[in-house]
């Protein structure tokens, strides 16, 4: 087994374009088993690295290394498999399958940690709301959603992409307390957000990314006391 201070989630050097633009440039990190967060504004590519190292965008050049393996140029399904977990922006759930349906069609690891059983314990929510169809659920149910069926393929890092977008206080302290629980229990989290507060408050370490790179790397407590940092790098007041 790895010390807790080897890194096992590496991004050394990526560079990601659409088109002529090059949206990440050079992006490099590194991660143990500690929860990391990622923050920025709108459009400073923090979504086109969560789809670049989910396997749904080409990289140009760099390498996107997981436990030691070179994950760049692989299927999504084969990087899932690999052990990475992707809950996207936006949930992507389908809106005419059921909530059990969403769950039951993520292939079986015999032996794992999460079962359907398990993410119905996780989110009562969804088990009282089963057989409702994804365009039923509400923004907060359809978030739980997309991280139960992530966490059904038993991943060794969890990437969630703004997973606190656009729900109501409420839901959005059941989903920090979910993710307490998680990292609790020693899953690895990279968390991507706009919610400073909601990453700062989950999080170890933070990365700041402006203009395609990471522009810091901090520890979280330093950012979330710091508003002359905060408004150098997000424009926070």
């Amino acid at each position: 087994m790895q010390p807790d201070s080897a890194p096992t989630f590496e991004v050394d050097r990526l560079n990601v374009s659409y088109g002529h633009v090059h949206v990440l440039q050079d992006v490099s990190f590194s991660m143990g088993r500690e929860p990391l967060g990622m923050v920025g504004r709108n459009g400073m590519g923090k979504s086109t690295l969560t789809n670049a190292i989910a396997g749904f965008l080409p990289s140009q050049s760099g390498e996107i290394r997981f436990a030691g393996e070179n994950l760049v140029g692989r299927s999504p399904n084969r990087i899932n498999r690999a052990g990475i977990g992707y809950v996207p922006q936006g949930r992507r759930i389908f809106p005419s399958l059921s909530v059990h349906e969403h769950l039951t069609m993520v292939r079986k690891v015999r032996g794992a940690r999460w079962d359907v059983a398990g993410v119905y314990d996780l989110f009562p929510r969804l088990a009282e709301r089963r057989r409702n169809g994804g365009a039923e659920l509400s923004g907060g149910e359809q978030q739980m959603l997309a991280i139960g069926r992530a966490l059904l393929t038993n991943p060794r890092l969890l990437v969630m992409d703004e997973p606190s977008e656009g729900l109501a206080p409420a839901i959005v302290d059941h989903i920090a307390e979910v993710f307490r629980t998680l990292v609790d229990e020693g899953q690895s989290v990279l968390l991507i957000e706009q919610n400073l507060r909601f990453a700062t408050e989950l999080c170890d370490r933070i990365l700041i990314m402006v203009n395609g790179r990471i522009a810091a790397d901090l520890p979280a407590d330093e950012i979330a006391r710091d508003a002359e940092l905060q408004n150098t790098y997000l424009g926070v007041v």
